[in-house]
């Protein structure tokens, strides 16, 4: 079984994140999968963060663009991917050491499967060091629910659900994974905690409930291709996952 059949495409979408940012390169780094890029795309940062993408030089490919969102950072991070394999990190989180390894393994010996998902782990942080260093605690048990960035994706994956939509200020990965659903994107969740979510008052779901997110209107918008397309579960494949069990499920506290 050889690994280095996939080139991952790494996007790391930052805006204002230069306390975090180094550290998600790092952790991207440390991986040690070959071979990588590492896509970092700058929506509109107004403090240091091109300074801190500066220092890792050629190590990293760094686009800037006006601030636009995530949908269109992550968007265009797709575009400008050499690989066969995407993932995704956003700036204040973290993955598990062996996220890569494990994924990428499962994805090797699975040829019909286009994405790989881990569970979560969420952190509310705790503090701050005086050099400048967060320090997150852990909340909540590991659970299974939408967060691109606990998963990696066949490039071609795109091909078959599309892009982000880009008019969604928040949501925009829970509407993605509803269309996965809808054309039939074959999907595993594993057990282990790859993605440890880091939460803090900068983020931009900070304090907002599901419907603030737009879940409401995403299901509805969801509910509606399904009608018009006649693709309602009664129509998928039996070895499809149903949608509850292919969205899964948020802590019971979504609210910080």
């Amino acid at each position: 079984m050889e690994l280095n059949q996939f080139f991952v495409s790494v996007i790391i979408p930052v805006y204002n994140g230069e306390k975090f940012l180094a550290e998600a390169i790092e952790n991207v780094q440390q991986q040690g999968h070959y071979p990588l890029e590492i896509i970092v795309v700058d929506d509109g940062s107004t403090d240091g963060t091109a300074d801190i993408a500066a220092q890792f030089k050629d190590e990293i490919r760094y686009v800037y663009q006006s601030n636009k969102g995530p949908a269109v950072a992550r968007n265009l991070g797709i575009t400008l991917a050499s690989g066969n394999v995407i993932a995704f990190l956003d700036t204040d989180d973290l993955w598990s050491n062996d996220k890569l390894k494990l994924q990428l393994t499962y994805l090797a010996e699975h040829p019909s499967v286009e994405i790989v998902q881990g569970s979560i782990q969420q952190m509310q942080l705790s503090t701050w060091t005086r050099e400048g260093k967060a320090i997150f605690k852990e909340v909540h048990s590991p659970y299974s629910y939408i967060n691109i960035g606990s998963a990696i994706y066949r490039k071609l994956v795109f091909d078959k659900v599309g892009l982000f939509d880009e008019t969604m200020s928040y949501g925009e990965d829970v509407d993605w994974f509803f269309r996965a659903w809808e054309n039939g994107v074959s999907k595993v969740v594993l057990d282990q905690v790859n993605l440890y979510y880091r939460k803090h008052q900068a983020n931009m779901t900070s304090g907002k409930n599901l419907v603030e997110v737009g879940f409401v209107r995403i299901f509805k918008k969801h509910l509606d291709r399904c009608r018009k397309n006649g693709k309602l579960a009664a129509t998928l494949s039996p070895s499809m996952l149903s949608i509850s069990e292919y969205i899964g499920m948020p802590p019971e506290s979504y609210k910080v």
